[in-house]
């Protein structure tokens, strides 16, 4: 076997095509655009690399036929935050072969204990947690728009190399048309009537606004989780402008209480369903396609992320903006299903609202480490 560090166009365009060798027979599989993945490998694109850095590789068999990739990367903000530097490791895809897959795993480690990690997270992303990050172990079903995806068989690879579990990611899903259960509304929508409680769907004309409250929520509700790290005005305001071409600003909610910023629940259409048949090529077809299939809308949205600061906490603002968004959703006879992905198991509070709303299971990740 022959492994190679991606250094040139034709090695990127290789990598890219290996999760489409591996994948080809398999019809749950939805390709991530190829622009997406690229994007997280380029520094003009993704703020990550101001302070960290990556690389990745390819693996063919004695034949020269691609049988493997794998990505390393260090976040500085986040590696010594731990009781060992950690680094990551993503995007590995690989044939059924373990001595391949541990071939990958091996030069992804060489090349983080030369930058000093030791111990690395996988398969994680190089950027936030909403977008290719997890292994999927539970619900092999068709994914929403950044979920990660992979064959059974990768389990085993991870476990027999020696990651372990570091938490579960959870994601149900709720029927859009079935009732609330009435304790669940009644409390809900007394809190949205309540004086001095205002919610706002984002306005794409005032999305610097709408970042910098996202910023001052979000940092405040994740503070006391272990090893969080604030997220910066520049990493969000770039994730809202990848959001705009397949986002519905009346999805995106945000509730204030006398004037100040709260609470947030970001929901968008999911474009898997746009993107399914493009194969990963935004060309001008793929882009045709594309706005064809978003012209003809969706069936499935996606709840991306939530947070409420911790003063507003268990004030029911969350379930509030569940009812806020099921005034716009329901009258339009669009959506069937609303994905609330993904909580972690250790978010005890969150996983307990969507037991309270009645969502179902739908997939289980997981999120692992390996200490060198």
């Amino acid at each position: 076997m022959i492994i190679t560090e991606v250094k040139n166009k034709a090695a990127k365009k290789e990598f890219l095509d290996v999760a489409r060798i591996i994948y080809k027979t398999d019809k749950n599989w939805v390709c991530p655009l190829d622009n997406d993945i690229e994007a997280v490998f380029d520094p003009l694109k993704n703020n990550f690399h101001q302070f960290g850095k990556c690389t990745r590789w390819i693996l063919r068999n004695s034949q020269g036929q691609l049988i493997g990739r794998i990505a390393a990367f260090i976040n500085n903000k986040k590696a010594y935050n731990y009781d060992q530097p950690t680094g990551g490791i993503g995007f590995f895809e690989c044939i059924n072969d373990k001595n391949a897959a541990f071939l990958l795993f091996d030069t992804a480690k060489s090349w983080l204990k030369e930058n000093d990690m030791q111990a690395m997270d996988g398969p994680i992303n190089f950027g936030e947690n909403d977008n290719f990050w997890g292994l999927l172990v539970e619900g092999f079903t068709p994914p929403s728009y950044g979920m990660n995806y992979n064959p059974p068989y990768y389990k085993a690879f991870f476990e027999s190399y020696g990651f372990k579990t570091l938490y579960e990611q959870i994601t149900n899903h709720l029927d859009v048309l079935k009732p609330f259960p009435e304790r669940f509304y009644k409390i809900a929508k007394w809190v949205a009537q309540k004086p001095g409680y205002e919610f706002k769907h984002l306005n794409v004309k005032e999305i610097e606004k709408f970042a910098a409250d996202f910023i001052e929520i979000y940092n405040d509700a994740w503070a006391n989780f272990e090893n969080f790290v604030p997220i910066t005005y520049s990493t969000i305001l770039e994730s809202f402008n990848k959001m705009k071409p397949i986002m519905d600003e009346n999805l995106i909610l945000f509730a204030y209480v006398n004037g100040e910023p709260a609470s947030f629940n970001i929901v968008l259409p999911d474009a898997n369903q746009m993107i399914k048949p493009l194969n990963g090529k935004l060309n001008l077809i793929g882009k045709l396609k594309f706005l064809y299939k978003k012209w003809q809308g969706v069936r499935r949205m996606r709840a991306i992320v939530m947070g409420t600061k911790q003063k507003f906490q268990n004030h029911g603002l969350e379930s509030a903006l569940f009812i806020k968004l099921g005034e716009y959703v329901l009258p339009r006879k669009q959506y069937d299903v609303l994905e609330l992905s993904w909580v972690g198991d250790f978010n005890e509070k969150m996983v307990a609202m969507h037991n309270s709303m009645g969502a179902t299971f739908a997939n289980r990740h997981l999120t692992m480490r390996y200490i060198f």
